[in-house]
């Protein structure tokens, strides 16, 4: 199995640690066809995308595309689930200038409301110690990534079961209606390979990932490989994969 595409990667414009351009060049020596620069939605507040800085990246990703035939290069956002009924921090002026949508779970995002805040953030620091608030966050979690499934047109989710508890069965089907893919993210070990069995009888379709947040790592997929074939993925069920 070979993965071509590196859809979720991180740059000096959220938290990662490079520019596009050393994304890009890793891409290439990588012999990845596409890559996708995906920093985090703004809603974040120690390292979201500033909103000025979506054309600037646009731009730049533009002309690099002009410059090159070795690769194609997206731009992308992993944007912030903000709100329990399924709210993102990615509006219609960021949107038109995207050419994938990510969304995850990420608890450093500013809520839509203050009952989203205990929902979302306060529950979810409770429930790794009381397991009658992680049932709970387990059923209010699934319910909002499903409703951002739902009313959002959504490319992937990222690291699904990595921050939050959720249905991953439930989250699957929603998925698979809607085609957004899940994420096999190489660096937090999620999908886990029992997730991603139960996720297949879905029928949902994955991408694999490096969520690269140094240059170097940009491509570095071998842990999501090794979890995909675990689990009994074919090639055909994973968007960014060939033999």
């Amino acid at each position: 199995m070979k993965i071509f595409a590196d859809y979720h990667t991180h740059t000096i414009y959220s938290h990662g640690k490079g520019t596009i351009q050393e994304n890009v060049d890793e891409a290439i020596r990588k012999g990845l066809r596409e890559v996708a620069i995906s920093d985090h939605g703004p809603s974040h507040v120690t390292y979201g995308v500033r909103r000025k800085d979506v054309k600037k990246m646009r731009e730049e990703i533009d002309t690099i595309n002009k410059e090159t035939n070795e690769i194609k290069v997206k731009l992308g956002m992993e944007g912030n689930i903000i709100s329990t009924d399924g709210k993102i921090d990615i509006d219609k002026d960021i949107l038109k200038d995207l050419d994938m949508v990510l969304v995850g779970y990420h608890f450093g995002a500013l809520p839509h409301r203050i009952s989203d805040s205990f929902n979302i953030h306060v529950n979810n620091v409770l429930a790794k110690y009381l397991p009658s608030v992680d049932r709970k966050a387990r059923v209010i979690n699934t319910k909002a990534v499903i409703e951002a499934v739902y009313n959002n047109s959504i490319d992937l989710i990222t690291h699904p079961g990595s921050k939050a508890n959720i249905d991953t069965a439930e989250l699957a089907k929603a998925a698979a209606k809607r085609n957004t893919a899940l994420e096999i993210n190489s660096s937090h070990g999620h999908l886990t390979v029992e997730y991603i069995k139960v996720a297949m009888k879905e029928g949902v379709k994955f991408i694999i990932s490096s969520d690269a947040h140094k240059p170097q790592d940009v491509g570095n997929v071998k842990a999501g490989i090794d979890r995909a074939v675990a689990a009994g993925l074919k090639v055909e069920q994973i968007l960014n994969a060939e033999e």
